[in-house]
Parts: structure tokens; sequence; C-alpha cells
């Protein structure tokens, strides 16, 4: 897409970590988890990491049909917890969940606990060090836990996938927080 979308919305808090992440609990901004807090120095020091426009229109998001601004993406990232420099990864991870043949609308709406896998191969996996090994899916690896919790924060800032209305899951899954991983190349028969 390369529309321009409005620029975010931006607000003053004064107050304690612990307070701002009330305020981001109670607003349904976040999953659950505290956020880091997406300041004015944070997030453009993440859109240093990619030549788009802030205001590029990266996807729409289903069920709310929010656009996915390389802004709000950057927004995201950081409130995930993300280093700036994973950014080109969370961006093109939205181009692909906009793909309509990947059909995202099902995915976020459905009463099954379904969530998009990000596989990520090539120099980029290990120049960030995303993990394709032991306990990938599990705790301890940064790149992996803070691009898929990114992702899952857009689907439900942006997109709307937000737990008993955009999103209908009965049960939920535990994949809904962060999945990502890289593909072990090295253990790979296949050529990249």
């Amino acid at each position: 897409m390369s529309t321009a979308g409005p620029a975010a919305k931006t607000f003053r808090l004064d107050g304690s970590y612990t307070a701002i992440n009330r305020l981001y609990q109670e607003r349904g901004w976040t999953d659950g988890l505290p956020i880091v807090p997406p300041t004015d120095e944070a997030v453009r020091e993440c859109l240093r990491w990619t030549d788009r426009d802030s205001r590029e229109v990266v996807a729409v998001l289903p069920p709310r049909q929010g656009e996915a601004t390389v802004e709000r993406i950057a927004i995201n990232a950081v409130m995930a917890g993300a280093r700036p420099e994973y950014l080109p990864v969370i961006i093109t991870a939205v181009e692909a969940l906009a793909d309509p043949d990947f059909n995202l609308d099902s995915i976020q709406a459905t009463t099954h606990p379904v969530a998009p896998l990000m596989i990520v191969n090539g120099p980029i996996a290990r120049e960030l060090e995303i993990n394709a090994g032991y306990n990938a899916f599990g705790q301890g690896f940064r790149a992996n836990m803070t691009i898929g919790r990114a992702v899952r924060l857009l689907l439900m800032n942006v997109g709307g996938g937000l737990p008993g209305t955009g999103d209908r899951a009965t049960q939920g899954s535990p994949a809904k927080m962060a999945y990502c991983i890289a593909e072990n190349e090295a253990e790979n028969p296949w050529e990249p």
C-alpha cells in the first residue's frame, strides 16, 4: 500500500511507570503484560530503521480495518519491547499478514485459538539473533518474543482483534502472545 494515513494521536502522561501501564491496561492497549511506554524519542529511534514515510499505510488490518502506518507499527514495536532494528522484520510481517490469500480476517475473528506464526529466514534472522534452535517457542530470546508480541499488539490495537469483540477465540492460545521463530537453515535439507 502507498497511501498516507493519519498521524498517530499523541497524549502526555505524567505519572509512574505503574500508572502508565494501568492506563494502557484499562484502555485495552496491551496484551495483559506491562508495556514499554512509546515515548516520542523511542518511536523516532525506531523509525530510523526504515526509509519509509512514517504515515505510509503498510496494511489495513481486520476486523476493524485499521490502517497500520509505519508510525503505528513503530509505536507497537516500542510497546512490545522490540529493539529498533527489529522494525523492518515487523513491517514485513504486517505486509505478509495483509496478503488476501492469508485471510487474516478469518484468523482474527474466529472462535478457534489460531495465531499467525512468523518464520524469519536469511541473514536478517542471524543478525537479529532470532532463535531457530532449542526452546525457539519459549522464553529467553528477545527477538522472538518482542517481534511476535509487536505483531500481536498491532493485531489488537490497529486491527481490533481484542478478546471478546474482534477476537472470539473461546479458549485462546499462548501462541497469541508471541509467535515468531527463525528457520533452522543449517538443518533444512532444502534451499532457502
